[in-house]
């Protein structure tokens, strides 16, 4: 008994001992780089003193850059939700072979490499010079690579069968499909839709190698700034410009873990009951 208590014990400090190490690998780099923005000298370390003047410099030369990316963002995520919210509906619904083969084209602009994809936006549409040259073409490009996400997401909501049941309860009451549409199913695929929306936003706003490929001197981007920075200034300003973009972005991962949202578009059990135990106190039930 003591000697399966002993190993027990020691699998479970080997196994924390792993996870911490896999932790330190990931986000002693990024703290490094965040200190490193908020140093007056990175080779002197923490010594030199701290500063915030690399963040105003950054700020000042490369705000024109952030409202871009916000701005791109929320095109991308508005045009996702108007076409990939009723087509990951369809998809859920149709048992078609038809619909199998257009879940699996949607889904190739995140096996290919974003080179590759912008390489063919370039060649169809590169010679529209007005659009080549305007927001809107980083714009497609970004919903190219996102809507799967958005799609993929909602999908696995609508195909749930209480879904399906509810629907045809309402259909049998004489509800019409916009009504069953509006009032059983958005409300109902509505943790699919956050989740896609956040992952929607969150991979717009970090995007680089489809928007480099995009992006004129006019269109520059809060990543492809970024590259700039590290390319061709001091370590210390691209390490301020990568917290910058690590404000912008850690609010959209905190949602998606707040809301209990996954990358299916499925709650966790526990948020569930968080939320059954807000709404109605009185009538929490096991959740599956």
């Amino acid at each position: 008994m003591h000697r399966r208590l002993s190993t027990r014990t020691l699998l479970a400090a080997a196994q924390w001992l792993v996870t911490l190490l896999l932790c330190a690998f990931l986000i002693v780099p990024v703290v490094m780089s965040i200190m490193a923005g908020l140093t007056v000298n990175y080779f002197k370390g923490i010594a030199s003193g701290l500063t915030l003047r690399w963040l105003i410099e950054v700020w000042t030369q490369y705000h024109a850059s952030v409202f871009l990316s916000l701005e791109v963002a929320a095109a991308t995520l508005a045009i996702t939700l108007i076409t990939g919210v009723p087509a990951g509906y369809v998809l859920a619904r149709s048992q078609t072979r038809l619909a199998r083969l257009i879940e699996e084209f949607l889904v190739l602009p995140i096996a290919l490499p974003g080179l590759a994809s912008a390489l063919a936006l370039l060649v169809v549409y590169g010679g529209f010079t007005m659009f080549r040259m305007s927001v809107a073409f980083i714009v497609v490009g970004h919903v190219v690579f996102t809507l799967p996400f958005m799609v993929r997401a909602v999908a696995a909501v609508c195909a749930s069968s209480g879904l399906r049941t509810l629907e045809e309860g309402a259909a049998s009451l004489g509800a019409t499909f916009m009504q069953r549409f509006v009032t059983i199913v958005l409300p109902n695929a509505r943790p699919g839709i956050v989740a896609g929306a956040l992952a929607v936003l969150t991979l717009s706003i970090g995007e680089f190698n489809l928007t480099w490929m995009l992006h004129t001197p006019d269109t520059k981007t809060l990543p492809v700034g970024l590259a700039d920075t590290y390319a061709s200034l001091r370590i210390e300003t691209g390490s301020a410009y990568t917290i910058l973009f690590f404000i912008m972005t850690m609010p959209l991962l905190i949602a998606m873990q707040w809301l209990g949202v996954d990358a299916t578009g499925q709650r966790s059990a526990s948020a569930k009951r968080r939320i059954l135990r807000t709404k109605r106190p009185d009538r929490l039930i096991d959740m599956p």
